[in-house]
């Protein structure tokens, strides 16, 4: 199960992180962000230990989806040491999440 991040964890859970972190922006009421839940969640047992995976809620923390421009979901961003490093916006298959993540471990 991915981690919930927060505007209020958000600095600790993923900028600090010694892990590459995968964060999904999504909102409970957006189609395609439910669609790729099962898959994130998936990723994030299967990356146990190797990387962070985390989904933020667009709604309840919003701050942090300003800060990155968020301006469509699902996003989902990629940091490693504390940097966006990839992104991919829209809902795309497990394959092309998990290659992302694979780049960077």
């Amino acid at each position: 199960m991915a981690i919930e991040a927060t505007d209020l964890n958000f600095e600790e859970l993923v900028l600090s992180s010694d892990k590459p972190v995968l964060l999904d922006f999504w909102a409970e009421w957006c189609g395609p962000c439910r669609m790729i839940t099962p898959i994130v969640n998936e990723l994030a047992t299967e990356y146990e230990g190797k990387a962070l995976v985390a989904k933020m809620d667009v709604d309840s923390s919003p701050s942090t989806s300003v800060k990155y421009g968020i301006r469509s979901i699902p996003t989902i961003l990629f940091f490693k040491n504390g940097e966006v490093v990839d992104k991919q916006v829209g809902a795309v298959p497990k394959t092309t999440l998990a290659a992302k993540l694979d780049a960077l471990l």
